[in-house]
């Protein structure tokens, strides 16, 4: 495969600059103040280790070990969740400060972004200037990051990989970016499969993999081989384009000196709530989730999620901010990872224990304005909602409850009650749609008791029903509905239906449950729950 091949015109193809942060996604979850420095600390996905600390490392932990492996090598380990929407949103701050000085960002992904460094080559004088510009803006910010240049994007990123903390910038000579990559394994092309194959077949090196006729990889290995060869070849054929810079749309109040009464912030923070909404209406946007950040002058920061079931208003921010200032708890920078202080951002009345000094507001979810409207036909009527809000900003966030359909082979785990503006948590709708074999088809019965009230279910001779291990069980007799009820004769049923659920949790495990539907004498139909002859009504059929 030629330069001409790859670049279509018969030229060199540009010279490319990337800008690469080690383990981005621990720096981010510090940044969001998830996690303190200097500790041994891991982002677990799909139940691996993905990224973790140099301290972890230290202690033998590497990516792809399972949690508890990792921890029996390092016992003060942190894991937290990895959360490609923190990376990406902590990632912003870096690009802005990148852009100041190299403009023409374009992101690969949260932690590495390129640029086209003609430009910034004949406005430094030189690459190794250029470079230096982007380490000392990044620098700025605390971080610290690993600059490489050389004729193509993947080439330019594996210089920066190999850049020591001494030497934290590699220029790659321009034409040598094959001979650069030529040593390192094929593991650096990034994917699993293809490397695996390749060293298989005694193709360990980039170098060797690039030796290859084009035409025998393409015709082996398809077009992503084909990819991966002009990637080892030095041809990497992605350009680079620059970003559109997204529009501001996230607002902060800063409070100097911090206040320490909630009335005050809520007062101070309207003309920021109102600007807020405003900047979301000139950009054709309204906001149905939203993200707030809190700090105090202990530099405890408190975040959180709110929900809108229309578009948030000024008012409507505010209140959330007061909600979270009234809400207890924040996360405390020096605690394990994910955990919470024994202190509460409320002491007394509107009194704060700590003064806050800064409320940030983060558009989270968005829509186009015209498309959040009342609904024609159906949708929330506007002053249901607006009393409904008011309610909450007297009684509290949690006190104006909705239901959602949730998942679950029991009635009561099939509704979730989630507070009015918010959405069902991330999850519930694809644990709604499941079939979950085993749960009650519908019809389903009218009234759902919130605990399932002790009953008696009594076979002919009086005693307990109880299923046998093969589920067989003596016909039904009395049903008694409960304390202050006589026995009521059985005049139909149907079941038993064997439940079997949770066998990995002791506390919670139904291995001998069993389920009835019943007629009693008086007319009323039950969905009964047993479990060892002990019985419950979980449902009545009205």
């Amino acid at each position: 495969m030629s330069t001409a091949g790859v670049t279509g015109r018969g030229q060199a193809p540009p010279r490319v600059l990337v800008v690469w942060i080690p383990d981005w996604p621990l720096v981010a979850a510090q940044l969001a103040g998830e996690l303190p420095d200097r500790m041994a600390a891991a982002v677990m996905e799909k139940g691996l280790v993905a990224v973790c600390s140099s301290e972890a490392r230290s202690a033998g932990v590497v990516r792809g070990l399972r949690l508890r492996e990792a921890q029996s090598r390092c016992p003060d380990l942190a894991a937290i969740p990895a959360d490609p929407g923190r990376d990406a949103r902590e990632f912003e701050d870096v690009l802005a400060a990148v852009e100041r000085v190299l403009p023409g960002v374009h992101v690969l992904r949260p932690g590495l972004c390129a640029v086209r460094v003609r430009g910034a080559t004949r406005f430094y004088g030189s690459e190794d200037e250029a470079g230096g510009a982007a380490l000392e803006a990044v620098a700025r910010m605390g971080l610290e990051a690993r600059v490489g240049v050389a004729d193509s994007v993947f080439a330019a990123e594996q210089a920066a990989r190999c850049a020591s903390e001494l030497t934290s910038l590699l220029v790659v000579p321009r034409g040598g970016s094959r001979n650069f990559l030529g040593p390192l394994p094929v593991a650096a092309l990034g994917d699993p499969k293809l490397a695996s194959l390749l060293v298989r077949l005694g193709v360990r090196t980039l170098g060797a993999f690039a030796a290859l006729p084009e035409p025998e990889v393409r015709s082996r290995f398809g077009p992503e081989g084909a990819l991966a060869h002009a990637r080892a070849s030095g041809l990497d054929p992605q350009a680079i384009v620059p970003r559109v810079a997204p529009i501001p749309l996230e607002r902060a109040a800063d409070f100097d000196p911090g206040l320490d009464r909630i009335d005050q912030i809520a007062f101070a923070l309207r003309p920021t709530a109102e600007d807020f909404v405003e900047g979301l209406r000139r950009a054709g946007l309204a906001c149905t989730e939203l993200r707030v950040h809190i700090m105090d002058d202990a530099g405890r920061r408190s975040e959180r999620s709110w929900g809108h079931p229309r578009q948030f208003g000024a008012a409507d921010v505010v209140d959330r901010v007061r909600w979270q200032l009234q809400s207890g708890e924040t996360p405390s920078p020096s605690g394990p990872a994910g955990g919470r202080r024994g202190s509460r951002w409320r002491s007394t009345g509107e009194e704060l224990s700590a003064p806050v000094v800064q409320v940030r507001l983060l558009p989270e979810r968005t829509d186009q304005l015209g498309l959040r409207g009342q609904a024609l036909f159906g949708g929330v009527d506007e002053r249901l909602d607006h009393g409904l809000r008011r309610l909450q900003s007297m009684l509290g966030h949690g006190s104006v409850l909705h239901a959602v359909s949730a998942g679950g082979r029991l009635l009561a785990e099939r509704s979730l009650m989630v507070p009015w503006g918010e959405d069902a948590p991330n999850g519930t709708t694809a644990l709604a749609e499941r079939p979950w074999p085993g749960a009650v088809p519908a019809p389903l019965p009218a009234t759902v008791f919130a605990e399932p009230v002790p009953v008696e279910f009594l076979d002919a001779d009086g005693q307990p029903l109880r299923a046998d291990e093969r589920g067989a069980a003596p016909p039904p007799a009395w049903f008694r509905p409960g304390p202050g009820h006589g026995q009521r004769p059985v005049r139909a049923w149907a079941g038993p239906w064997p439940l079997h659920q949770r066998w990995w949790d002791a506390t919670e495990s139904r291995r001998r449950a069993e389920r009835y539907q019943i007629v009693d004498g008086d007319g009323e139909a039950w969905l009964l729950l047993g479990d060892d002859g002990q019985w419950w009504a979980e449902a009545r059929y009205d």
